[in-house]
């Protein structure tokens, strides 16, 4: 399980502290499929970021399996069993899709039980297996490459920010069904910070952030409903537009 408690972080600015998140609290329960929504600039993508280590609260704490990890480095994070998934994948030149997951695996995969991996994310193995992580690949191409290393990873908790940024809807439609699969599939809890009503569908439970703070929490039953009261007929809340 994951727990965040009482945890606040804000920035500095030339008229004093910005409150980015003000006394988040939030439990993960294990082998869930959790998803974070809420308006633009509400504190997700920056939740996101304290869960995996890159960003340290100003307050609170942060339990994962019974401990305390908040002043853990990312390293100790990822090592204890965390995953974290980019907006924007990162571009490896010179690096082939194999040693990828070879790395991510921290051991050295046959070819055949690597292709495994980018078979269950919609890949034809051997168009991609030697290929390079570079400006060659598509958008979709690399996200379902970097969910094929989280995958071979095989951590107690996955945390996919914003996952459908910047792919368009083929590879959007994709992605969906690769995070179907997961979510059928996958032992541990998956964690997605999503606007996509596709996205919210799959999820067990849905955590809704404005704000800096958890307006709502619950299963999907009782939030999405809500939530689909002013949805767009782009599949993308409109309850979340406008916002900065």
């Amino acid at each position: 399980m994951l727990e965040l408690r009482d945890i606040s972080f804000g920035v500095s600015e030339d008229q004093g502290k910005k409150e980015i998140l003000k006394n988040i609290n939030l439990a993960i329960e294990d082998d869930k499929f959790v998803v974070i929504t809420g308006p633009n600039g509400g504190g997700k993508s920056t939740l996101a970021k304290i869960i995996m280590g890159i960003e340290k609260p100003d307050s609170g704490a942060i339990l994962f399996e019974g401990k305390d990890i908040t002043q853990m480095s990312v390293t100790d994070r990822a090592n204890a069993g965390i995953s974290f998934a980019f907006q924007q994948p990162v571009r490896f030149k010179g690096v082939q899709v194999l040693d990828l997951i070879r790395l991510a695996a921290r051991k050295k995969l046959s070819v055949a039980d690597a292709c495994e991996y980018l078979s269950e994310v919609g890949l034809c193995a051997k168009d991609y297996i030697n290929r390079e992580v570079n400006a060659s690949l598509s958008g979709g191409e690399l996200k379902r490459i970097e969910i094929a290393t989280v995958l071979a990873r095989g951590t107690k908790l996955s945390v996919f920010d914003e996952p459908e940024a910047g792919i368009d809807l083929w590879s959007f439609q994709n992605l969906i069904r690769v995070f179907e699969n997961m979510r059928e599939n996958t032992k541990g809890s998956i964690l997605i910070i999503s606007h996509q009503e596709r996205i919210l569908e799959i999820a067990d439970e849905i955590v809704v952030i404005s704000d800096g703070a958890v307006a709502k929490h619950g299963p999907k039953e009782e939030i999405l409903p809500k939530i689909l009261g002013t949805s767009s007929a782009q599949g993308s809340c409109e309850f979340y537009r406008g916002d900065r």
